[in-house]
């Protein structure tokens, strides 16, 4: 196949990488496939981390771990190097330093223990990394996940040229990408207890169980309570049009 061809088609596996391991797999056979153009599809995965949604970032964030284990059972080792290199690069991309990722910063650190548990990466420059995670954690993890009502109220948000609106430069997600993002995590989390109930069937230990699931498991963060919120106000909303609706038609 013609290699800008097998750019091209690479790049829309990362596109369209979701929470399914389906996906993941597609796209990291994709990349073994052609592993003689190893370099030029590991730039493809840079490219697409420094060009798309924050949602994206973190899926392909997810799909880094997921072709190293592959890459390191079929022996090509290229791509884990290519990442160990790049490493800093990827993190910038998913949890960029001016904040404007910081609903992303948990992902980083999920992969990034993923990465240290499986010997991809050093524990040294995983707890340096951390450091500087510290710093990106700082910000609320509503910032691009809270309401645009709010946040333009309370931020001065604006419109950038694609009707995108920003908070004080920073790309908000619309209610899609956020609903598209829970609905993801949601699914991760379920694979997740799927394989810690095989991990205990197999072993029998319910501590075990226990800890995976205390270890593993992601935090409530404030993106979650600002959710919760904006539910409980449009089922106010609802009551009181509803009530106002039966008023109306009683008084008549």
């Amino acid at each position: 196949m013609d290699p800008f061809e097998v750019r091209i088609r690479f790049t829309q596996h990362l596109q369209h990488l979701n929470a399914s391991v389906t996906s993941a797999n597609k796209a990291a056979q994709y990349a073994l496939k052609y592993r003689d153009m190893d370099e030029d599809l590991h730039n493809c995965i840079l490219e697409q981390l420094e060009r798309n949604s924050m949602n994206n970032r973190a899926n392909i964030m997810y799909f880094i771990e997921h072709l190293c284990d592959m890459a390191a059972r079929e022996n090509h080792q290229d791509y884990v190097r290519m990442m160990q290199r790049d490493i800093l690069r990827v993190v910038d991309a998913v949890a960029p330093e001016d904040g404007s990722g910081a609903a992303n910063v948990k992902v980083v650190r999920k992969v990034l223990q993923g990465l240290q548990q499986k010997t991809f990466l050093l524990a040294q420059t995983v707890a340096e990394i951390e450091e500087c995670l510290k710093e990106r954690d700082t910000l609320p993890d509503a910032i691009g996940l809270s309401s645009p009502l709010q946040q333009d109220v309370e931020m001065g948000g604006t419109k950038d040229g694609k009707g995108d609106r920003k908070t004080n430069g920073f790309q908000r997600l619309d209610k899609k990408q956020i609903e598209q993002r829970i609905e993801e995590d949601r699914e991760r989390h379920k694979r997740l207890r799927e394989n810690i109930w095989a991990v205990q069937h197999g072993t029998g230990g319910d501590d075990a169980e226990f800890e995976k699931l205390w270890e593993e498991t992601s935090d409530l963060g404030e993106d979650d309570f600002t959710l919760y919120e904006e539910e409980a106000q449009e089922r106010k909303e609802c009551a009181q049009e509803w009530r106002e609706e039966y008023a109306a038609k009683h008084k008549e």
